[in-house]
């Protein structure tokens, strides 16, 4: 088996802004693992605030790289469990298993979902995220887009916003990006109308969830509070609904394990997704048939994705038909 890695910049069609900064760029890492002609692909980004440098990542896969080359080609399962032994981050993990997984399913010949036996119909449907801004300009795109869902961020809570956004009749989804305070938490968990929003995605900084109410008017959604399926059990009382990033996770196969516990726990479950090229989305398609929300647009927002595979059009999942996850570069 043979590793190539390349780091790529992801150039944004428009700026995206959210309560942590805003962005016209993402800087991603491509991996490429390939056995008998066969080439599957992963991609890890940089994300401030989760302190990623994707130096550090390449500087690690140069040392493993010899490692990894002389596994010989196991089920992915297996190949996880060794990638896990050598304690990598979690985003660093999550681009090599989905490239193993797309390198295993283009040499069996087989999808990834017929390899895990997975629901291809009843696709939950993405949304599509409206970035930071006055709200007027946010209704305004709602309004002229051809998505039948929408998630809106917001920096801070203004009750006439929300108001607005109430009386538009769409399917809303609010996130916050952690940017609310504890008064405006409790405001929306009492406020019976806030239940028409679809879900409040991570309200509150990491860590400061108490103030939520399971069993209040809000669907929260917890994103950043969510990390790994160790973070199900103490989030209960809390949040209805998680939001699995492959990236946070560590990939397909922790995330498969997760969406298992989170259903048994009676977790709403969505299936979310960084600024990502083709290769991040194609990985977070494959697994629409198991979850009640997506947020796949991440590749939809760029303007140079470099892949193809599976592909979100205004917000329905097209899933590719081709072995593994699908993915080929341009």
């Amino acid at each position: 088996m043979e590793l190539r890695f390349e780091l790529k910049q992801l150039q944004l069609k428009e700026t995206f802004s959210i309560a942590y900064g805003n962005y016209d760029t993402r800087e991603a890492l491509i991996i490429e693992l390939s056995h008998q002609g066969c080439k599957g692909y992963g991609e890890c980004v940089a994300i401030d605030y989760y302190k990623i440098n994707l130096q550090d990542f390449v500087l690690k896969l140069k040392k493993i790289q010899s490692i990894i080359e002389v596994q010989k080609i196991i089920h992915p399962k297996e190949f996880f469990q060794f990638l896990f032994d050598l304690q990598l981050h979690p985003f660093l993990l999550s681009a090599l298993d989905c490239a193993y997984w797309d390198l295993f399913g283009k040499l069996e010949n087989k999808s990834f979902i017929d390899l895990n036996n997975l629901p291809s119909d009843n696709l939950a449907e993405s949304s599509i995220t409206i970035s930071v801004d006055e709200i007027d300009n946010q209704i305004k795109k709602i309004e002229k887009s051809n998505w039948k869902k929408f998630k809106v961020k917001c920096k801070g809570l203004n009750q006439n916003n929300i108001e607005k956004l109430l009386q538009l009749n769409q399917n809303i989804a609010l996130d916050s990006n952690a940017s609310f305070t504890e008064e405006d938490c409790l405001w929306l968990q009492e406020k019976d109308e806030v239940q028409k929003f679809s879900y409040l995605e991570q309200p509150r900084p990491i860590d400061n969830y108490k103030i939520l109410k399971k069993n209040g008017f809000a669907n929260w959604m917890a994103d950043e509070d969510c990390q790994s399926i160790e973070s199900l059990d103490e989030l209960i009382p809390y949040y209805k609904s998680i939001n699995i990033k492959l990236m946070k996770c560590g990939g397909l196969t922790p995330a498969l394990e997760m969406i298992k516990r989170a259903r048994e726990l009676n977790y709403k479950i969505m299936i979310g997704c960084m600024t990502e090229s083709s290769i991040g989305i194609s990985a977070g398609c494959a697994l629409t048939g198991l979850v009640d929300y997506a947020d796949l647009d991440g590749a939809n927002l760029i303007s140079n994705d470099y892949a193809v595979g599976s592909f979100v059009e205004n917000g329905k999942i097209m899933l590719s038909q081709k072995s593994g996850l699908g993915i080929e570069l341009k």
